[in-house]
């Protein structure tokens, strides 16, 4: 298994001109969480030439769909993935992606979580579009994950004292 670095992830999918946005976890680690997360969850958007600059960008991770079973060879190109209707969890060589089409929540796609995202700064330069803590949390809260419901209290903590400054 890869030692994750989303950093090379992100940039590989910069240099390749796609529109996406991070959340989860990964998000709220850049919105000053400590909690750990070991994998980058982005929502990209649907636009035909989007998600065939997305292919190129899997491509060039090396990325595989990960299974219960370990990681299968996929065609991971644009069709491929306007065929997927919600979601698809990757593996590259540098560890785990998930591309959500439909996070759970009451945002819908990439516009709804575009819409409040601000660009952040993850190392030297690589900027990326990163969903609002508020944006995360209520996804997290309509998951209803084990994992997600122990990370809210301490979410919903980072979100007051952010807003307290």
């Amino acid at each position: 298994m890869p030692v994750f670095d989303p950093r090379p992830i992100c940039r590989t999918l910069n240099e390749h001109g796609v529109e996406y946005v991070v959340i989860g976890g990964f998000a709220a680690v850049l919105h000053g969480s400590a909690l750990p997360t070991a994998d980058v969850d982005v929502v990209p958007s649907r636009d035909d030439d989007n998600l065939d600059r997305l292919g190129a960008a899997l491509h060039e991770l090396e990325a595989r769909l990960r299974t219960a079973d370990g990681p299968v060879d996929a065609p991971l190109d644009g069709p491929f993935l306007r065929a997927m209707p919600l979601m698809v969890n990757l593996t590259t060589r540098f560890g785990d992606v998930d591309v959500t089409f439909e996070p759970s929540g009451p945002r819908h796609g990439y516009d709804d979580w575009n819409a409040d995202a601000a660009e952040v700064d993850i190392a030297d330069g690589l900027t990326v579009r990163v969903a609002s803590l508020d944006a995360v949390i209520d996804s997290k809260r309509a998951a209803g994950r084990p994992k997600d419901e122990r990370a809210l209290p301490h979410l919903e903590s980072l979100r007051d004292e952010l807003r307290r400054g």
